[in-house]
């Protein structure tokens, strides 16, 4: 039955669905509703058999995961913005060790200046560290993956993140539909049995390897890595039987069948982009092209949903200082050799919103064919260049001084 939940909350459920052994949390903005109410059903025992693990950083969080992960423990955490930074080095290492775990991202933008609002800088930073990446367009959505990375980081024995926009979607009250127990024990059977930790047999973890070996080893994490691009869309499919409801597999398409144009794009402003479409009724055609899974990289499924179009627009919602964006130079690479024009859309930095009326701006510049190669939409150019008066102006002074 589909109820009004705040995303936090229908997220902590669903986490609770798939049976955690350990859930280990340090509370920052937008995640924390998320780990309270976790705490919560611990508290009450409506989650048996669960540790609940309050820790002194987020740094402590991922590493107690890594012990329990290590004993066969399930185990999951949740972190935003700078938390997820702090704790850098040990999600390397679970990802390195090849431990399943499931972590959410409640995107927030990343410092300095200080901004608790929402973008995906974060979760891009981290895009390279060896985890699963996963992103939700609306907290169906979200519910419906954390179920699906359980199961991914079992089968895989990879760490999976599920990232969700911070405050737009962990704090917002939508219709959700939760599976039931029977449902979700239908796609995630108990963890397999494999090495764990164990004081009677005791093993070494994470020994140093050299230069003989180095290169070996992460050419077998890559291979793994990988194999979440096959793996994934069988897991959809498993949980759309299981629950009757339609699940994300690597991409989601609408309307870029046949059409001219199509938008890129992650998380939240997918649904915005969907009704912008909609409500369009001149120029060329243009459809939208959501990623799901980004890491590892569906470039054969962008390939096969962008076929028909000529222009690719890539709308990114963090900032690669000194490049186009992250999401827009992946998807460039899948296209090489293919002739067709990327653009970069840098927009909803720090939380800044992305309109109907922004986006509806944005298309009207792709029908006049006016659209540069990277764009920062909607951006106040009075301050920009005020600012960039203000420092040429400082520099002349300096120099006068030097002279």
């Amino acid at each position: 039955m589909r109820q009004q939940r705040e995303g936090s909350q229908a997220v902590a459920e669903a986490v609770a669905l798939c049976r955690p052994d350990v859930v280990s949390a340090y509370p920052i903005s937008p995640q924390t509703h998320i780990v309270e109410h976790l705490s919560r059903l611990v508290l009450s025992g409506s989650l048996p058999g669960c540790t609940y693990l309050n820790v002194e950083s987020e740094f402590a969080s991922m590493s107690t995961l890594i012990g329990a992960s290590a004993t066969g423990a399930r185990s999951y955490t949740a972190t935003a913005s700078q938390g997820l930074l702090f704790m850098a080095e040990a999600v390397f290492n679970a990802a390195g060790l090849g431990l399943p775990m499931v972590m959410t991202v409640a995107n927030r933008a990343i410092g300095a200046p200080i901004n608790i609002w929402n973008d995906q800088g974060d979760s891009m930073a981290m895009r390279d560290c060896g985890w699963v990446q996963l992103y939700a367009a609306d907290n169906q959505e979200a519910v419906d993956l954390h179920v699906m990375a359980f199961r991914l980081a079992d089968e895989l024995e990879l760490p999976v993140m599920v990232c969700m926009d911070g405050f737009v979607l962990t704090h917002a009250f939508e219709e959700v539909e939760l599976p039931t127990q029977e449902q979700v024990d239908a796609v995630l059977p108990p963890p397999p049995t494999r090495p764990v930790l164990d004081p009677a047999a005791p093993v070494t973890i994470g020994a140093m390897v050299g230069p003989e070996a180095y290169t070996e080893v992460r050419y077998l994490a890559d291979r793994r890595h990988r194999d979440a691009l096959r793996l994934l869309p069988l897991v959809a499919a498993d949980y759309a039987r299981a629950t009757g409801r339609d699940a994300a597999g690597l991409v989601r398409t609408y309307s870029c069948e046949g059409a001219d144009t199509v938008v890129v794009a992650l998380g939240s402003v997918l649904g915005t982009l969907s009704d912008v479409v909609d409500q369009r009724d001149v120029g060329e055609r243009v459809g939208v092209l959501g990623l799901t899974c980004y890491r590892p990289f569906p470039a054969d499924a962008v390939r096969a949903a962008v076929r028909s179009a000529r222009r690719i627009v890539v709308v990114e919602r963090s900032l690669a200082l000194g490049e186009d964006g992250p999401v827009a130079a992946d998807v460039a690479r899948a296209l090489a050799g293919s002739g067709r024009s990327v653009s970069t859309v840098v927009c909803g930095l720090g939380g800044r919103p992305v309109t109907s009326a922004v986006l509806h701006r944005l298309l009207d510049r792709v029908a006049r064919d006016d659209l540069p190669q990277r764009l920062f939409l909607d951006l106040d150019r009075d301050v920009v260049d005020r600012e960039m008066q203000r420092t040429a102006a400082l520099a002349r002074r300096a120099e006068e001084v030097r002279s």
